[in-house]
Protein backbone atom coordinates (compact mmCIF):
# COMPACT_ATOMS: atom_id res chain seq x y z
CA UNK A 1 0.00 0.00 0.00
CA UNK A 2 1.31 3.45 -1.28
CA UNK A 3 1.41 6.29 1.11
CA UNK A 4 0.11 9.74 -0.36
CA UNK A 5 2.78 11.83 1.44
CA UNK A 6 1.69 15.31 0.12
CA UNK A 7 -1.66 14.10 1.76
CA UNK A 8 -0.03 13.46 4.72
CA UNK A 9 1.94 16.46 4.89
CA UNK A 10 -1.46 18.55 4.51
CA UNK A 11 -3.48 17.03 7.21
CA UNK A 12 -0.24 17.67 9.56
CA UNK A 13 -0.21 20.99 8.76
CA UNK A 14 -4.08 21.26 9.37
CA UNK A 15 -4.22 19.57 12.69
CA UNK A 16 -4.83 21.90 14.98
CA UNK A 17 -1.51 23.32 17.72
CA UNK A 18 -2.29 21.60 21.02
CA UNK A 19 -2.95 23.90 23.82
CA UNK A 20 0.35 23.95 25.25
CA UNK A 21 1.73 25.34 21.67
CA UNK A 22 -1.24 27.90 21.04
CA UNK A 23 -0.47 29.00 24.90
CA UNK A 24 3.34 29.75 23.68
CA UNK A 25 3.14 31.14 20.13
CA UNK A 26 0.32 33.76 22.37
CA UNK A 27 2.70 34.66 24.58
CA UNK A 28 5.80 34.92 22.13
CA UNK A 29 4.08 36.80 18.99
CA UNK A 30 1.50 39.02 20.41
CA UNK A 31 3.04 42.30 20.31
CA UNK A 32 1.16 45.78 21.23
CA UNK A 33 -0.72 46.31 17.94
CA UNK A 34 -2.49 43.38 18.12
CA UNK A 35 -4.23 44.13 21.55
CA UNK A 36 -7.27 45.95 22.72
CA UNK A 37 -6.88 49.12 24.21
CA UNK A 38 -8.76 48.80 27.21
CA UNK A 39 -6.71 45.50 27.72
CA UNK A 40 -3.43 48.14 27.39
CA UNK A 41 -4.94 50.39 30.06
CA UNK A 42 -5.32 47.91 32.66
CA UNK A 43 -2.15 46.71 32.22
CA UNK A 44 -1.08 49.88 32.57
CA UNK A 45 -2.52 50.09 35.97
CA UNK A 46 -1.52 47.05 37.31
CA UNK A 47 2.02 48.67 36.34
CA UNK A 48 1.57 51.71 38.34
CA UNK A 49 -0.33 50.00 41.45
CA UNK A 50 2.35 47.47 42.05
CA UNK A 51 5.20 50.62 41.55
CA UNK A 52 3.25 52.16 44.73
CA UNK A 53 3.01 49.31 46.80
CA UNK A 54 6.30 48.25 46.42
CA UNK A 55 8.07 51.26 47.03
CA UNK A 56 5.56 52.18 50.11
CA UNK A 57 6.41 48.19 50.91
CA UNK A 58 9.73 48.31 51.31
CA UNK A 59 10.41 48.79 54.99
CA UNK A 60 7.81 46.07 55.90
CA UNK A 61 8.48 43.04 58.71
CA UNK A 62 10.96 40.58 56.55
CA UNK A 63 11.97 42.90 53.88
CA UNK A 64 15.07 44.26 55.46
CA UNK A 65 16.23 40.48 56.62
CA UNK A 66 15.35 39.20 53.04
CA UNK A 67 17.20 42.28 51.45
CA UNK A 68 20.50 41.43 53.57
CA UNK A 69 20.18 37.41 52.57
CA UNK A 70 19.89 38.73 48.69
CA UNK A 71 23.04 41.14 49.19
CA UNK A 72 25.65 38.74 50.93
CA UNK A 73 24.44 36.09 48.72
CA UNK A 74 25.23 38.63 45.67
CA UNK A 75 25.78 36.94 42.21
CA UNK A 76 26.00 39.09 38.97
CA UNK A 77 24.32 42.08 38.36
CA UNK A 78 21.53 41.58 36.16
CA UNK A 79 19.00 43.27 37.66
CA UNK A 80 17.73 46.21 40.37
CA UNK A 81 16.06 45.81 43.59
CA UNK A 82 13.51 48.72 43.92
CA UNK A 83 13.66 51.60 46.02
CA UNK A 84 17.70 50.75 47.08
CA UNK A 85 18.68 50.20 43.77
CA UNK A 86 20.86 47.04 44.66
CA UNK A 87 22.33 45.08 41.24
CA UNK A 88 21.56 41.61 42.24
CA UNK A 89 20.74 38.58 40.18
CA UNK A 90 17.87 38.89 38.25
CA UNK A 91 16.02 36.00 40.27
CA UNK A 92 16.95 37.59 43.38
CA UNK A 93 15.87 41.03 42.21
CA UNK A 94 12.50 39.35 41.39
CA UNK A 95 12.30 37.87 44.83
CA UNK A 96 13.18 40.50 46.71
CA UNK A 97 10.99 43.57 44.50
CA UNK A 98 7.88 40.62 44.66
CA UNK A 99 7.83 40.38 48.46
CA UNK A 100 7.93 43.81 48.83
CA UNK A 101 5.11 44.49 46.82
CA UNK A 102 3.29 42.40 48.13
CA UNK A 103 4.45 43.80 51.95
CA UNK A 104 0.81 45.60 52.04
CA UNK A 105 -1.08 43.76 50.27
CA UNK A 106 -2.62 46.98 48.72
CA UNK A 107 -1.99 45.45 45.26
CA UNK A 108 -3.93 44.27 42.66
CA UNK A 109 -5.99 41.08 42.51
CA UNK A 110 -8.86 38.91 41.11
CA UNK A 111 -11.05 36.25 42.42
CA UNK A 112 -10.51 33.90 43.96
CA UNK A 113 -7.35 35.48 45.48
CA UNK A 114 -5.12 35.40 42.61
CA UNK A 115 -2.48 38.08 43.12
CA UNK A 116 -0.47 38.71 39.75
CA UNK A 117 0.26 41.99 39.45
CA UNK A 118 2.66 41.91 42.69
CA UNK A 119 4.89 38.80 40.52
CA UNK A 120 3.96 39.48 37.21
CA UNK A 121 5.41 43.21 37.00
CA UNK A 122 8.84 42.08 39.33
CA UNK A 123 9.31 39.16 36.68
CA UNK A 124 8.53 40.83 33.64
CA UNK A 125 11.16 43.98 35.06
CA UNK A 126 14.10 41.67 35.96
CA UNK A 127 13.55 39.79 32.55
CA UNK A 128 13.87 42.87 31.05
CA UNK A 129 16.79 44.13 32.47
CA UNK A 130 18.46 40.79 32.30
CA UNK A 131 17.76 41.11 28.21
CA UNK A 132 20.15 44.46 28.28
CA UNK A 133 16.80 46.60 28.47
CA UNK A 134 13.69 46.73 25.79
CA UNK A 135 11.41 49.41 24.77
CA UNK A 136 8.51 50.12 26.28
CA UNK A 137 5.75 48.57 23.85
CA UNK A 138 7.59 45.00 24.07
CA UNK A 139 7.25 45.25 28.12
CA UNK A 140 3.53 46.62 27.93
CA UNK A 141 3.16 43.58 25.70
CA UNK A 142 4.75 41.33 27.95
CA UNK A 143 2.44 42.37 30.91
CA UNK A 144 -0.98 42.07 28.43
CA UNK A 145 0.18 38.36 27.39
CA UNK A 146 1.52 37.67 31.31
CA UNK A 147 -1.55 38.84 32.71
CA UNK A 148 -3.84 37.22 30.36
CA UNK A 149 -1.79 33.62 30.65
CA UNK A 150 -2.51 33.94 34.41
CA UNK A 151 -6.08 34.83 34.11
CA UNK A 152 -6.51 31.77 31.50
CA UNK A 153 -4.61 29.68 34.00
CA UNK A 154 -6.95 30.81 37.32
CA UNK A 155 -9.44 28.36 38.62
CA UNK A 156 -11.95 28.06 41.31
CA UNK A 157 -12.42 28.36 44.79
CA UNK A 158 -13.05 24.60 44.93
CA UNK A 159 -10.60 23.28 42.44
CA UNK A 160 -7.58 25.07 44.25
CA UNK A 161 -9.01 23.28 47.42
CA UNK A 162 -7.01 25.64 49.84
CA UNK A 163 -3.94 25.95 47.14
CA UNK A 164 -3.06 30.02 46.90
CA UNK A 165 -3.71 31.11 43.14
CA UNK A 166 -0.92 33.28 43.36
CA UNK A 167 1.89 30.30 43.40
CA UNK A 168 -0.29 28.50 40.94
CA UNK A 169 -1.79 30.80 37.91
CA UNK A 170 0.40 33.62 39.47
CA UNK A 171 3.66 31.27 38.55
CA UNK A 172 2.48 30.71 34.96
CA UNK A 173 1.61 34.34 34.15
CA UNK A 174 4.56 36.00 35.49
CA UNK A 175 6.15 33.16 33.58
CA UNK A 176 4.58 34.08 30.20
CA UNK A 177 5.16 37.80 30.96
CA UNK A 178 8.97 37.18 32.07
CA UNK A 179 9.34 34.64 29.19
CA UNK A 180 8.07 37.69 26.43
CA UNK A 181 10.39 40.41 27.52
CA UNK A 182 13.25 38.00 27.69
CA UNK A 183 12.59 37.69 23.83
CA UNK A 184 11.93 33.95 24.04
CA UNK A 185 10.33 32.49 21.62
CA UNK A 186 7.28 30.26 20.98
CA UNK A 187 9.63 26.96 21.72
CA UNK A 188 11.19 28.29 24.80
CA UNK A 189 7.90 29.84 25.92
CA UNK A 190 6.72 26.50 25.69
CA UNK A 191 9.34 25.14 27.68
CA UNK A 192 9.61 27.79 30.44
CA UNK A 193 6.07 27.69 31.50
CA UNK A 194 6.49 23.79 31.66
CA UNK A 195 9.08 24.18 33.80
CA UNK A 196 7.26 26.25 35.74
CA UNK A 197 4.18 23.99 35.91
CA UNK A 198 6.83 22.32 38.09
CA UNK A 199 6.44 24.23 40.39
CA UNK A 200 3.09 25.25 41.28
CA UNK A 201 2.31 25.60 45.37
CA UNK A 202 1.08 27.31 47.95
CA UNK A 203 -1.06 27.50 50.27
CA UNK A 204 -3.58 30.08 52.03
CA UNK A 205 -2.90 28.79 55.75
CA UNK A 206 -0.16 30.78 55.01
CA UNK A 207 -2.71 33.86 55.03
CA UNK A 208 -4.95 32.29 57.93
CA UNK A 209 -1.82 32.12 60.25
CA UNK A 210 -0.55 35.42 59.04
CA UNK A 211 2.59 34.57 58.12
CA UNK A 212 5.59 36.59 56.43
CA UNK A 213 5.05 33.63 53.68
CA UNK A 214 2.28 35.54 52.35
CA UNK A 215 4.64 37.90 51.10
CA UNK A 216 7.54 35.97 50.25
CA UNK A 217 4.94 33.70 47.90
CA UNK A 218 4.57 36.56 46.14
CA UNK A 219 8.04 37.15 45.29
CA UNK A 220 9.02 33.19 45.12
CA UNK A 221 6.40 33.34 42.39
CA UNK A 222 8.23 36.04 40.30
CA UNK A 223 11.82 34.22 41.04
CA UNK A 224 11.08 31.22 40.37
CA UNK A 225 9.59 32.31 36.68
CA UNK A 226 12.78 34.19 36.19
CA UNK A 227 14.81 30.86 36.63
CA UNK A 228 12.62 29.06 34.72
CA UNK A 229 12.73 31.33 32.31
CA UNK A 230 16.88 31.28 32.06
CA UNK A 231 16.34 26.89 32.08
CA UNK A 232 14.35 27.83 28.61
CA UNK A 233 16.90 30.19 27.60
CA UNK A 234 19.51 27.60 28.27
CA UNK A 235 18.21 24.95 26.60
CA UNK A 236 16.59 22.52 29.58
CA UNK A 237 13.39 21.61 28.79
CA UNK A 238 10.20 20.99 30.76
CA UNK A 239 7.38 18.40 29.85
CA UNK A 240 5.58 19.44 26.49
CA UNK A 241 1.90 18.07 27.12
CA UNK A 242 1.73 20.12 30.96
CA UNK A 243 -1.33 21.14 30.07
CA UNK A 244 -3.31 18.19 28.68
CA UNK A 245 -1.37 15.28 29.74
CA UNK A 246 -2.49 12.35 32.35
CA UNK A 247 -1.07 14.55 35.01
CA UNK A 248 -0.96 17.98 33.59
CA UNK A 249 -2.68 20.73 34.73
CA UNK A 250 -6.03 20.45 33.58
CA UNK A 251 -6.08 17.19 35.39
CA UNK A 252 -3.77 18.04 38.11
CA UNK A 253 -5.20 21.22 39.20
CA UNK A 254 -8.44 21.69 37.41
CA UNK A 255 -9.56 18.20 39.02
CA UNK A 256 -10.62 17.03 34.83
CA UNK A 257 -13.54 19.51 35.37
CA UNK A 258 -12.38 21.71 32.18
CA UNK A 259 -10.54 20.87 29.25
CA UNK A 260 -7.03 21.32 27.95
CA UNK A 261 -8.01 23.43 25.22
CA UNK A 262 -10.89 25.77 27.17
CA UNK A 263 -7.40 27.48 28.35
CA UNK A 264 -6.86 28.34 25.05
CA UNK A 265 -10.46 29.39 23.93
CA UNK A 266 -10.17 32.45 21.59
CA UNK A 267 -6.65 33.24 22.66
CA UNK A 268 -5.54 36.64 21.40
CA UNK A 269 -9.27 37.55 20.26
CA UNK A 270 -10.64 37.82 23.97
CA UNK A 271 -9.48 39.15 27.28
CA UNK A 272 -10.14 38.57 30.64
CA UNK A 273 -8.31 41.38 32.32
CA UNK A 274 -11.42 43.04 32.66
CA UNK A 275 -11.54 40.52 35.97
CA UNK A 276 -8.63 42.34 37.75
CA UNK A 277 -9.84 44.72 40.28
CA UNK A 278 -7.80 47.11 42.20
CA UNK A 279 -8.34 47.76 46.19
CA UNK A 280 -9.68 51.04 47.64
CA UNK A 281 -8.19 49.71 50.98
CA UNK A 282 -4.97 48.95 51.66
CA UNK A 283 -6.13 44.99 53.18
CA UNK A 284 -7.58 41.63 51.81
CA UNK A 285 -9.95 42.35 49.15
CA UNK A 286 -12.46 40.50 50.91
CA UNK A 287 -12.75 42.96 54.03
CA UNK A 288 -13.50 45.41 51.22
CA UNK A 289 -17.18 45.34 51.86
CA UNK A 290 -17.17 45.19 55.50
CA UNK A 291 -14.61 48.16 55.27
CA UNK A 292 -17.06 50.54 52.97
CA UNK A 293 -19.81 49.00 54.92
CA UNK A 294 -18.71 50.41 58.05
CA UNK A 295 -18.01 53.65 57.14
CA UNK A 296 -21.02 54.13 55.91
CA UNK A 297 -23.03 52.68 58.51
CA UNK A 298 -20.85 55.13 61.14
CA UNK A 299 -21.83 58.06 58.73
CA UNK A 300 -25.33 57.40 59.38
CA UNK A 301 -25.35 55.97 62.98
CA UNK A 302 -22.77 57.77 64.59
CA UNK A 303 -20.24 56.11 66.23
CA UNK A 304 -21.24 57.12 69.83
CA UNK A 305 -25.01 55.03 68.88
CA UNK A 306 -23.17 51.75 68.24
CA UNK A 307 -23.91 48.86 70.66
CA UNK A 308 -23.10 45.92 68.21
CA UNK A 309 -22.27 44.82 65.11
CA UNK A 310 -22.47 41.74 63.56
CA UNK A 311 -20.61 40.58 60.33
CA UNK A 312 -22.03 38.16 58.15
CA UNK A 313 -19.68 36.56 55.38
CA UNK A 314 -20.58 33.16 53.09
CA UNK A 315 -18.09 30.54 53.50
CA UNK A 316 -14.82 30.64 51.78
CA UNK A 317 -14.19 34.48 53.02
CA UNK A 318 -15.43 33.22 56.64
CA UNK A 319 -12.34 30.91 56.51
CA UNK A 320 -10.10 33.37 55.31
CA UNK A 321 -10.85 36.36 57.43
CA UNK A 322 -13.52 35.53 59.78
CA UNK A 323 -11.65 34.39 62.82
CA UNK A 324 -11.45 36.31 66.19
CA UNK A 325 -9.21 39.24 65.99
CA UNK A 326 -5.71 38.70 67.36
CA UNK A 327 -2.65 40.89 66.53
CA UNK A 328 -0.15 37.86 66.93
CA UNK A 329 3.38 38.27 66.13
CA UNK A 330 2.41 39.84 62.78
CA UNK A 331 0.32 42.42 63.52
CA UNK A 332 -0.09 44.30 60.16
CA UNK A 333 -0.85 40.89 58.40
CA UNK A 334 -3.22 39.47 60.98
CA UNK A 335 -5.01 43.11 60.52
CA UNK A 336 -5.12 43.21 56.72
CA UNK A 337 -6.92 39.85 56.56
CA UNK A 338 -9.46 40.42 59.80
CA UNK A 339 -12.89 41.13 59.01
CA UNK A 340 -13.38 42.07 62.90
CA UNK A 341 -10.48 44.43 63.17
CA UNK A 342 -10.70 46.53 59.67
CA UNK A 343 -14.52 46.65 61.03
CA UNK A 344 -13.81 48.59 63.75
CA UNK A 345 -10.76 50.12 62.28
CA UNK A 346 -13.26 52.28 60.26
CA UNK A 347 -15.81 52.68 63.07
CA UNK A 348 -13.25 54.41 65.14
CA UNK A 349 -10.89 55.73 63.10
CA UNK A 350 -13.58 56.98 60.45
CA UNK A 351 -11.23 55.65 57.61
CA UNK A 352 -8.74 53.09 56.57
CA UNK A 353 -5.47 53.93 56.16
CA UNK A 354 -2.00 52.40 55.35
CA UNK A 355 -0.81 54.07 58.47
CA UNK A 356 -3.76 52.20 60.34
CA UNK A 357 -2.55 49.16 59.80
CA UNK A 358 1.19 49.56 61.37
CA UNK A 359 1.63 47.12 64.56
CA UNK A 360 1.52 50.05 66.99
CA UNK A 361 -1.79 51.39 65.56
CA UNK A 362 -3.09 47.80 65.45
CA UNK A 363 -1.85 47.70 69.25
CA UNK A 364 -4.21 50.72 69.81
CA UNK A 365 -7.32 49.17 68.77
CA UNK A 366 -6.35 45.15 70.63
CA UNK A 367 -8.79 44.88 72.82
CA UNK A 368 -10.57 48.03 72.49
CA UNK A 369 -14.29 48.11 73.55
CA UNK A 370 -15.16 49.08 70.00
CA UNK A 371 -13.67 45.81 68.59
CA UNK A 372 -15.26 43.39 71.36
CA UNK A 373 -18.85 44.92 70.00
CA UNK A 374 -17.91 43.40 66.67
CA UNK A 375 -18.64 39.18 65.82
CA UNK A 376 -18.28 37.88 62.67
CA UNK A 377 -20.55 34.88 61.27
CA UNK A 378 -20.86 32.42 58.31
CA UNK A 379 -24.19 33.20 56.44
CA UNK A 380 -25.12 29.76 53.82
CA UNK A 381 -27.29 32.67 52.51
CA UNK A 382 -24.57 34.84 51.31
CA UNK A 383 -22.91 33.07 48.09
CA UNK A 384 -21.13 35.50 46.52
CA UNK A 385 -17.31 35.66 46.64
CA UNK A 386 -16.68 38.93 48.15
CA UNK A 387 -20.71 39.13 49.21
CA UNK A 388 -21.24 40.70 53.12
CA UNK A 389 -23.81 42.08 55.01
CA UNK A 390 -23.21 44.12 57.89
CA UNK A 391 -25.79 44.73 60.73
CA UNK A 392 -25.10 47.80 62.80
CA UNK A 393 -27.63 47.02 66.00
CA UNK A 394 -27.81 51.25 67.84
CA UNK A 395 -28.68 52.03 71.43
CA UNK A 396 -31.97 53.03 70.40
CA UNK A 397 -32.91 49.85 69.44
CA UNK A 398 -32.88 50.18 65.62
CA UNK A 399 -30.84 48.30 63.21
CA UNK A 400 -28.90 49.65 60.40
CA UNK A 401 -28.46 46.86 57.34
CA UNK A 402 -26.08 47.02 54.16
CA UNK A 403 -25.89 43.60 52.22
CA UNK A 404 -23.33 43.90 49.40
CA UNK A 405 -23.02 41.42 46.48
CA UNK A 406 -20.40 42.73 45.14
CA UNK A 407 -16.73 44.63 47.15
CA UNK A 408 -15.92 47.88 46.33
CA UNK A 409 -13.40 47.60 43.01
CA UNK A 410 -14.66 44.07 42.14
CA UNK A 411 -15.51 43.47 38.49
CA UNK A 412 -19.25 44.82 38.48
CA UNK A 413 -18.52 47.41 40.96
CA UNK A 414 -15.03 49.08 40.23
CA UNK A 415 -12.81 52.39 40.93
CA UNK A 416 -13.36 55.08 39.44
CA UNK A 417 -10.21 56.58 37.81
CA UNK A 418 -10.09 59.42 40.69
CA UNK A 419 -9.82 56.39 43.03
CA UNK A 420 -6.87 54.49 41.70
CA UNK A 421 -5.31 57.64 41.31
CA UNK A 422 -6.08 58.15 45.34
CA UNK A 423 -4.75 54.66 46.16
CA UNK A 424 -0.98 55.44 44.39
CA UNK A 425 -1.06 58.75 45.95
CA UNK A 426 -1.42 56.89 49.31
CA UNK A 427 1.62 54.36 48.49
CA UNK A 428 3.84 57.26 47.55
CA UNK A 429 3.09 59.05 50.28
CA UNK A 430 3.60 56.43 52.69
CA UNK A 431 7.10 55.53 51.26
CA UNK A 432 9.62 55.05 54.06
CA UNK A 433 12.18 56.48 51.64
CA UNK A 434 10.36 59.18 49.34
CA UNK A 435 10.64 59.92 45.89
CA UNK A 436 11.71 62.88 43.90
CA UNK A 437 8.17 64.60 42.86
CA UNK A 438 10.06 64.62 38.85
CA UNK A 439 10.63 60.34 39.63
CA UNK A 440 6.81 60.50 40.65
CA UNK A 441 6.21 62.45 37.46
CA UNK A 442 7.99 60.12 35.67
CA UNK A 443 6.65 56.94 37.20
CA UNK A 444 2.70 58.53 36.45
CA UNK A 445 4.09 59.52 32.73
CA UNK A 446 5.29 55.84 31.73
CA UNK A 447 2.53 53.71 33.76
CA UNK A 448 0.51 55.59 31.55
CA UNK A 449 2.10 55.28 28.33
CA UNK A 450 4.39 52.83 27.46
CA UNK A 451 4.69 53.01 24.02
CA UNK A 452 6.75 56.14 24.70
CA UNK A 453 9.52 54.90 26.43
CA UNK A 454 12.61 53.71 24.83
CA UNK A 455 14.29 51.70 27.22
CA UNK A 456 12.26 50.07 30.74
CA UNK A 457 14.90 50.27 32.33
CA UNK A 458 14.35 53.80 32.64
CA UNK A 459 11.44 52.17 35.10
CA UNK A 460 13.40 50.69 37.28
CA UNK A 461 15.45 53.58 37.55
CA UNK A 462 12.52 55.78 38.88
CA UNK A 463 11.58 53.52 41.67
CA UNK A 464 15.00 54.11 42.87
CA UNK A 465 15.18 56.70 45.84
CA UNK A 466 18.00 58.84 46.36
CA UNK A 467 17.25 58.55 50.36
CA UNK A 468 17.59 55.02 50.25
CA UNK A 469 19.95 53.79 53.40
CA UNK A 470 22.84 51.59 52.62
CA UNK A 471 22.95 47.87 54.27
CA UNK A 472 25.57 48.02 57.16
CA UNK A 473 28.91 46.71 56.77
CA UNK A 474 29.36 43.41 58.40
CA UNK A 475 31.42 42.86 60.72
Amino acid sequence: MSIDTATLETEVQAAPASPERQMARFVADTVVADIPSDVLAIAHQVLRTVCGTAIAGAAQDGIAELRKMVVVQGGRGEARSFVHGDPLPAQSAALLNGTMARALDYCDTMVPGLHLGSSVVPAVLAAAELRGGCTGSELLAALAVGLEAGIRFNLTEEQYAGLDPTGVAGLLGATAAAARAAGLDAEQTLNALALSFNRCAASFQSNVDASLAVRLIQGWTAASAVQSVQFAQAGLTGPANYLSGPFGYARLYARGERTPESFVEEIGGRYGLGDIFFKKYPSCGLTQGVTESALLALESVGKENIERVDIHLPEFAHNLIGKPFEPGTNPRVNAQFSAQYTCANALERGASLLEHFEPERVAELDGSDMLARIRVHFDPELTGHSSSRVEVHTTTGSTWVRTLEIGPGYPGNPLTPEEQAQGFGDCVGYAPWRLPADQVRDLERMTSDLTTVEDVRSVVSALISPDATSLPESP
